[in-house]
């Protein structure tokens, strides 16, 4: 059964186009005919999920599966989840508007570790109980009783809405919630903090194990098999980790429980196809605007501190054909200007020239852009700057990670200083003059020298970088906290926040006298929390719930800090488990009893430990705070790092003795190579379980044709007439504007583009329409470089846009008549509206002659400098009267009224609007009027 999300989307909800599920691209397969009904949910704001790649490529393949249906679901902003609970609904899916609780399987993306509260609020939200395990008692309490429905989960508190998810209205068949699922990174590496919250885990790549998910779970329906029957045929299937059948040993490690599954859960691997990328197309602005197609999975450079470098081997290139195909189709299908390219390292994908080139050559005419993520700075050439960015130029971004060379081989980055210049002076001579560097402190091994070597590199690069009649080059730093990640060679290391700290006061205080340079620091706070549950196991899981019951959510964003760290700091005093978590535990997070870090520059001066830095021995510990100098600490064994972790059960195809072994490696700071390009590095992954590195041989680079240039040309103008009618009244006028660039560009219509830095196409609505307000007169103008017939222009563009935006008609203009906005004289509305007291229509038309009889009724206009000034209201009002059909009066009371009316509006601001005119009504009725529908009906020009 459908929630009414209409009714819950009311004024106060921001930006209610989040939650409507009518983006172009959205899928809906009928609920009827499906066999396994999923909702796959990224736990977070709708701008966030809706542009994750990850989540769309699942959401399109699930759906291409025959008898299966996939919804979505995201995190509602704090205002809804309070209407939620408020109002006794669940949580619901976008598509369908169903409960979750309606669906056979829920799943989760867990990207980054603080995500699992987000999750516990939207359970909570969809009156689903927190843990396997409560799920299951529900079951049996509600088997012993009968196997009634309608009961109902019990209240959950929370404290950060501080009141109670009462009892819910609606059925809740407690013998049928959905299974419910973890995917992603974090899921992968370490999925032990989490694991009392799911019924299953999915590891490594989804595309191919989540529909072998689904052909069980249907066939297990249909053979009538219980929860506990089912999820151990689930078991079964490589990838799927089914964590009630496992057990926490009294060291940390994990065993089965059962002999009938699995001893170690082997990672997934995946083809990339990115034909499944294309899909979903907001119509709010989401966080990564643009079309995005992945072009290599997989990283084999061997980073020590890279969790995702080790999670997806081998590496995969994706065929150029298939980009390049997957763009162009995309790019047209979606009418987005921007396109990015995926990859851990783009640069590593050798045909990423070629295939940017070609495509910029394809769609050189439609002022398109390319995008790219961070990447390598030694790959990055004269070819890689020339399909950048498009009329207007993209950022640019490099992580060096340390400011040393020692730090980078202690790290494997294989980066040097003569790369690094010369990557960075491309940039720059090919017209960056604003580049971002990613940085990282806290590192195994690190000195302050290290640290102080960050500033001391920006400024050399700077310095390398200065020409007569070019302003120097900027940057914009990212410095982040090292926190140690399960599957890597620094698994074993330990961090000090305070540490953190001090480090970044170093480099605040070096950075102090440096121009150009603008410096972010990661919160020191978010790094603890998310080494503290990153190497965590299952007694963490009470501590996370406890957290989020005490308001911890939303963590990653930065108006969340404090009352995250908050409750995490309370949630960790209360369970015995303190920061030192790791110490107390039988010393089983410290690699070496006893060994200090390469820490403080105590007496010796900084310029004689940069002589110095290539004998500096390395460490890894605590860092000890009264430590001075630089002791040589003893070497660790191999064998003090064979204790069992958390993660072991889970096969990743690295082999735990070569992640010992890079380690040694690293204290030598001996590199490792890419075993892509020069030679396998014997890490265990290549095999028949996990498949080979794929590198394809690049083609040939296509011949530049050329910049985009914008064609200016203005040879017709077209006045438009369109409405905006159910949903997309919820649509804002700036997501608005972006609909219409994006039907024009699907449309392939002939718009003409303005000049300057960034240009946009002529597109000019006459009166930006309030949210919520539907319309049937709305006007907006197109300035073309072709004449097309009036006709056909309008058939080509309302075939590209939703059914709720009519064009009802379309007109030619001389191209000298003045705008729209211009000859604006004024607007006609029909109000709906109720009064708070019983009343019959001729009272009605008694107030509004009362109305139309006066000469003077004031407003108190405030300006945005908060000057006060009166507005006689009556001036610019032309005609007001009650709209037919209205029954005649019978003598019977009615409860609502629909109003015509006509009023001034023009560009200086003399606009007589919607609540102008109940304001004058309350006037003369003594009595407060509601206001509970808005529609224009047309604007009046000139």
């Amino acid at each position: 059964m459908a929630v009414a999300v209409e009714t819950l989307l009311t004024a106060e909800i921001q930006r209610p186009a989040r939650y409507l599920g009518n983006e172009l691209g959205a899928i809906r397969k009928n609920w009827q005919s499906a066999d396994v009904r999923w909702v796959l949910t990224y736990p977070e704001l709708y701008e966030v999920g809706a542009s994750n790649l990850g989540h769309v490529i699942l959401y399109n393949i699930l759906n291409a599966q025959p008898r299966q249906m996939c919804d979505r679901a995201y995190l509602p902003a704090p205002d809804l989840a309070a209407k939620l609970r408020e109002t006794h609904t669940p949580l619901f899916a976008v598509e369908s508007r169903r409960s979750l609780t309606e669906f056979d399987i829920l799943g989760f993306s867990l990207s980054y570790e603080l995500g699992a509260t987000n999750i516990l609020e939207m359970l909570d939200l969809a009156g689903i109980p927190l843990t396997w395990r409560e799920r299951a008692e529900g079951a049996k309490r509600d088997k012993k009783a009968g196997g009634a429905e309608g009961e109902k989960p019990s209240a959950t508190h929370h404290s950060n809405t501080n009141y109670q998810l009462p009892t819910t209205n609606y059925q809740l068949p407690i013998t049928n919630y959905p299974l419910i699922f973890a995917g992603g990174q974090t899921a992968t590496s370490n999925p032990e903090p989490y694991a009392d919250f799911f019924d299953f885990i999915a590891l490594g790549d989804g595309e191919e194990l989540l529909p072998e998910i689904g052909l069980v779970v249907a066939e297990g329906k249909a053979a009538g098999l219980n929860r506990e029957e089912l999820l151990l045929d689930l078991a079964q299937i490589p990838g799927v980790y089914v964590p009630r059948f496992y057990d926490l040993a009294i060291d940390g490690s994990i065993h089965p429980n059962r002999p009938d599954v699995p001893e170690k859960i082997i990672r997934r691997v995946a083809t990339p196809i990115p034909a499944y990328s294309t899909g979903l197309v907001p119509y709010v602005e989401t966080v990564h605007d643009r079309l995005t197609i992945e072009i290599r999975r997989g990283c084999t450079r061997g980073c020590r501190f890279c969790q995702p470098g080790m999670l997806t081997r081998p590496a995969r290139d994706v065929e150029p054909e298939q980009v390049v195909e997957a763009i162009e189709t995309g790019m047209r299908a979606t009418g987005y200007n921007e396109f990015s390219l995926l990859s851990l390292s783009c640069s590593d994908y050798l045909s990423l020239p070629a295939v940017g080139m070609e495509i910029k050559n394809r769609l050189q005419n439609e002022n398109i852009s390319l995008s790219l993520p961070s990447q390598r700075v030694d790959r990055f050439d004269e070819n890689i700057a020339n399909i950048l960015g498009g009329y207007r130029q993209s950022g640019l971004t490099f992580a060096p990670e340390a400011g040393t060379q020692r730090m980078r081989d202690i790290v494997n980055k294989g980066l040097t200083n003569e790369e690094l210049l010369r990557g960075v002076k491309t940039a720059w001579e090919q017209g960056w003059d604003k580049i971002k560097l990613y940085f990282m402190i806290g590192l195994p091994g690190e000195t302050d020298v290290d640290v102080l070597g960050i500033a001391e590199t920006v400024a050399w690069l700077q310095r390398e970088c200065r020409a007569q009649g070019r302003k120097p080059l900027a940057f914009n730093l990212t410095i982040s906290n090292f926190t140690p990640k399960p599957h890597t060679p620094f698994q074993w290391h330990s961090v000090s926040t305070g540490e953190f700290q001090r480090k970044q006061d170093l480099l605040r205080q070096e950075f102090r006298r440096m121009r150009g340079v603008k410096v972010n620091f990661t919160d020191v706070r978010i790094s603890a929390m998310e080494d503290f549950i990153g190497r965590g196991d299952r007694r963490l899981s009470t501590v996370l719930r406890r957290a989020w019951e005490l308001g911890a959510g939303m963590d990653s964003w930065y108006d969340s800090v404090e009352r995250a760290y908050n409750a995490w700091g309370q949630a960790i005093a209360e369970s015995g488990l303190t920061w030192k978590y790791r110490q107390v535990e039988q010393g089983e997070w410290n690699l070496m009893q006893g060994s200090r870090e390469l820490g403080r520059a105590g007496s010796r001066g900084v310029e004689e430990q940069r002589e110095q830095r290539e004998q500096n021995l390395l460490a890894f510990s605590t860092p000890d705070s009264r430590t001075g100098g630089f002791p040589n600490p003893p070497l660790p064994t191999l064998d003090s790092l064979d204790r069992p972790l958390p993660w072991d059960r889970i096969d990743t195809g690295i082999e735990k003795k070569w992640l010992k072994e890079d380690l040694q490696r690293a204290m030598e700071a001996a590199t490792v190579p890419d075993c892509s390009f020069d030679g396998c590095s014997h890490c265990g992954v290549c095999g028949i379980d996990f498949g080979h590195n794929i590198v394809i041989e690049p083609p040939s680079i296509p011949q530049f044709a050329g910049q985009y240039v914008p064609n200016n040309t203005k040879v017709q103008r077209l006045r438009l007439r369109f409405g905006k009618l159910g949903d997309m009244a919820l649509v804002s006028h700036l997501d608005l504007m972006r609909l219409f660039d994006r039907a024009v560009r699907r449309a392939a219509l002939p718009v003409s583009f303005t000049a300057g830095f960034s240009p946009s196409p002529r597109i000019s609505v006459a009166l930006a329409l309030p949210l919520g307000v539907t319309s049937s007169g709305e006007i907006v103008d197109f300035e073309l470089t072709q004449i097309i017939d009036p006709a056909v222009f309008r058939q080509q563009l309302s075939s590209q846009l939703p059914t709720d935006i009519p064009i009802y008609d379309a007109i030619a203009l001389d191209l000298k008549a003045p705008a729209a906005m211009k000859t604006l004289t004024g607007a006609e509305y029909i109000l709906t509206i109720a009064p708070t007291q019983t009343t019959k229509p001729t009272q009605w038309q008694e107030w509004l002659d009362t109305i139309k009889h006066s000469t003077e009724i004031w407003w108190e206009q405030t300006t945005k400098s908060k000057k006060t000034y009166q507005v006689n209201l009556r001036d610019r009002l032309f005609e007001l009267e009650l709209v037919p059909p209205h029954n005649p009066d019978t003598g019977e009371p009615d409860n609502t009224f629909d109003l015509r009316y006509t009023g001034s509006c023009s560009q200086d601001g003399n606009h007589l609007k919607p609540e102008h005119v109940t304001f004058m009504l309350e006037q003369v009725a003594r009595q407060e009027i509601q206001l509970l529908h808005i529609h224009r009906q047309q604007l009046i020009l000139q």
